[in-house]
């Protein structure tokens, strides 16, 4: 379990996040919603090590993450799905994936054949360089090097930001089945509320910094969530 306690994050003197406590259960999708500015990527940021944390404490299966650089929690088996995707467009896509190998032993050093089956359109283009794909296959790829790294964890920052509906939904089949399959936890920041009530277990609602609703997926439908969501 990823368990975030009662953090606080700034950005000098800006205060981001105002005591965030959130838990990521192994076996389960945990989604964060909110709209734009509201501290979403920050606690990921927090999460993934990108950004100290000023108070409060985050651990992953009983190890206390805080100070730890991001190459180590990696190690630990937290793997990471930015916003905007950052792959390398100038590496082929068989490279992209490559660079997953970092935290591994050499024995783990290999490709895993669920990610072509996954996302068949991958395979077929291990030679293209990254910059060349489409958006929606560049989020299919920057998931594919998260899941390289063999995660525990898969920590992913809006998948859905621009991407084409067709792939959308494989991009939600993936994130299933890894769950249903592998048992790893999954933490997905997200605005597009029909994906979250689609796939999540668990949900947690951000506003000004804070958690202003937590429950299960179908309690995205109350008035009270709602208020948080709407513009």
């Amino acid at each position: 379990m990823l368990t975030v306690d009662n953090i606080n994050l700034h950005y000098g003197a800006a205060q981001a996040l105002r005591g965030v406590s959130i838990k990521a259960e192994m076996g389960k999708i945990t989604c964060v919603l909110g709209r734009n500015g509201v501290g979403k990527s920050s606690l990921l940021r927090a999460v993934t090590g990108q950004h100290g944390v000023s108070s409060g404490t985050i651990a992953f299966s009983g190890t206390t993450l805080d100070g730890m650089a991001p190459f180590n929690r990696a190690k630990l088996g937290l793997g990471y799905v930015p916003q905007g995707r950052e792959i390398f467009p100038l590496l082929t896509v068989r490279e992209n994936l490559e660079t997953g190998y970092a935290p591994l032993p050499r024995k783990d050093r290999f490709i895993p054949d669920e990610i072509f089956s996954l996302f068949p359109v991958l395979e077929s283009m291990l030679g293209r360089r990254g910059g060349d794909l489409s958006g929606g296959q560049q989020q299919q790829l920057a998931i594919g090097r998260a899941m390289v790294t063999r995660p525990k964890i898969l920590v992913l920052d809006e998948p859905t930001e621009g991407i084409q509906p067709s792939i959308i939904k494989d991009i939600g089949r993936a994130i299933k089945y890894l769950r249903d399959s592998t048992g790893m936890a999954i933490l997905l920041v997200e605005q597009y509320l029909d994906f979250c009530r689609e796939l999540a277990d668990q949900v947690y609602i951000m506003d000004r910094g804070e958690i202003v609703h937590e429950g299960r997926a179908e309690t995205l439908d109350t008035p009270e969530a709602r208020r948080h969501l709407t513009v």
